[in-house]
């Protein structure tokens, strides 16, 4: 997918590549759009996992790890997740990869972690403006994955964990320093 787009490889580029036959291939996928389908799911509940935790997050927790200058635990194994998934996220994510994935990450991790630091009063509030707020946060922290996936993942999990704290206080006019 990295290097042809996952419309430009075959089963049996696959199989090839792979060193497996094609009866083992499918044996347990129906054609490549389910193994694909096999592999973002795995991601995606390997992500979930995290959900229990991104429930407890509170902006006075947040506050608390900033003010200590400290990466919040969550935010550390979210990176140290995603740098594990690396190459599969950098060709799902990139321009040859699945349109539908981005997406989901965003719904399921992004909007999540937007939704769990908003004010109670806020959570579940139907409000277009409101919708709107977690919308445009959740769609800039898949901006931020996505370019840490894209530029190779350069900075630790410690450090892309400030630098998402760092996201969520700036004020417009302010440094934009870490």
């Amino acid at each position: 997918m990295e290097e042809r787009g996952f419309d430009g490889f075959s089963v049996n580029d696959l199989c090839a590549r792979a060193d497996l036959n094609r009866g083992t291939f499918y044996n347990h996928f129906r054609d490549k759009d389910a193994l694909l389908a096999t592999l973002e799911d795995e991601v995606m509940d390997d992500l979930d996992r995290l959900q229990g935790r991104m429930q407890d997050l509170t902006v006075r927790k947040l506050l608390g790890y900033r003010a200590r200058r400290k990466p919040l635990p969550l935010l550390v194994d979210l990176f140290d997740y995603l740098r594990e998934q690396g190459d599969f996220l950098h060709a799902v994510l990139g321009p040859g990869g699945d349109v539908r994935f981005g997406p989901r990450l965003r719904d399921a991790v992004c909007t999540n972690l937007i939704q769990s630091i908003l004010h109670e009063r806020y959570r579940n509030n139907p409000e277009p403006f409101v919708q709107y707020y977690v919308a445009f946060f959740a769609s800039a922290y898949l901006g931020v994955i996505q370019r840490w996936i894209e530029t190779g993942m350069r900075e630790s999990s410690e450090e892309m964990a400030l630098i998402a704290m760092r996201l969520f206080f700036i004020k417009p006019g302010e440094s934009i320093t870490l």
